[in-house]
């Protein structure tokens, strides 16, 4: 399953249910820290959505509000990741949006650990939702310092 319908599935799969289904990526042990750091620093309120739970549990995964906003942190790099690829940059973090032309899927990049972020379209702009995680981001998942993707 390519990231993009993962990610369609994991918003299907919050409409209505009590658990929001999420697949748990599986990241290097240094990854694995930071998402855990990332994690604890999330809030409680996204975008004015409660969080949810997530089937199965991980410190890795967290979810808001029905459709449910998705966080992943850890996921691989992502496959349309280039060095020419648009990237948007919201508040001093670089996001790869995919599709490009209808984004629903934004992954933080140049860091230590890509952090992907699914926003269902009913919550417009997707800017806003990725604003209110930069803060997260830059606090627990460094920069790379070499200016890799």
């Amino acid at each position: 399953m390519t990231p993009v319908v993962a990610a369609l599935a994991v918003v299907a799969a919050g409409c209505g249910a009590s658990e929001v289904e999420v697949p748990v990526p599986h990241p290097s042990a240094s990854a694995v820290s930071l998402c855990r750091a990332f994690h604890d620093r999330l809030p409680q309120r996204l975008h004015g959505l409660r969080r949810r739970s997530t089937s199965p549990r991980s410190d890795l995964v967290t979810a808001w509000g029905s459709p449910a906003i998705v966080v992943r942190c850890g996921v691989p790099r992502p496959t349309g990741l280039h060095l020419t690829s648009q990237l948007a940059v919201i508040n001093g973090v670089s996001w790869l949006p995919v599709p490009p032309d209808r984004p629903v899927t934004f992954t933080a990049v140049g860091r230590h650990a890509y952090v992907e972020v699914t926003v269902p379209p009913k919550y417009t702009p997707p800017g806003d939702v990725l604003n209110e995680l930069t803060g997260a981001i830059k606090a627990t998942v460094p920069a790379n310092s070499d200016a890799t993707l």
